[in-house]
């Protein structure tokens, strides 16, 4: 009797745990789909611009960075900003930052652009995984930020052609 309590009482605090980890993801309509990245539409070709350059390149993957100078989005300076091609078709931007304050920042100017999140009584606003989405009928933008470490990352894809990364996954993960 008391394994069988002990057991369901260590199951609750198991789900009570990843609950309070992790936010819900819902997507959020997007009310002005970008229909790609920085006046770049998604499937433009982007071998051969003289704005970006390859940084990391596959059979069908390539990744490129910008030549411009600092990555910068939401107007503030980024980590990192990468645009991905898949068989030479644009299809996804990967941005990566650091800190609350940019966070903050990030959150506030994907709301003014793409729609504000749906706030729901009761839920959470914060957590240690934090994780936003807004879908239009192009464009997909994800946004996980984990407040421990104060890092984010936004995957901005285009719906019809991101998937398509996942066409060139081997079954042995090479």
């Amino acid at each position: 009797m008391i394994n069988h309590l002990l057991r369901h009482l260590l199951l609750g605090l198991v789900c009570v745990s990843s609950v309070l980890h992790t936010l819900p993801v819902s997507a959020v309509p997007m009310i002005n789909d970008p229909k790609g990245f920085q006046s770049i539409g998604w499937g433009a070709a982007l071998a051969g611009r003289t704005d970006v350059v390859p940084s990391r390149t596959g059979p069908h993957i390539t990744e490129y960075r910008s030549t411009t100078g600092p990555a910068t989005f939401a107007g503030a300076e980024m980590t990192s900003i990468l645009l991905l091609s898949v068989d030479d078709q644009f299809a996804r931007v990967t941005i990566r930052y650091q800190g609350e304050q940019t966070h903050a920042q990030v959150m506030r100017y994907l709301e003014t652009q793409f729609g504000p999140l749906e706030r729901i009584p009761g839920q959470m606003a914060r957590g240690l995984n934090q994780q936003y989405n807004w879908r239009g009928p192009e464009t997909e933008i994800n946004v996980t930020y984990q407040a421990n470490t104060e890092r984010g990352f936004i995957f901005i894809d285009s719906r019809t052609l991101a998937p398509r990364f996942n066409d060139h996954i081997t079954d042995s993960a090479e």
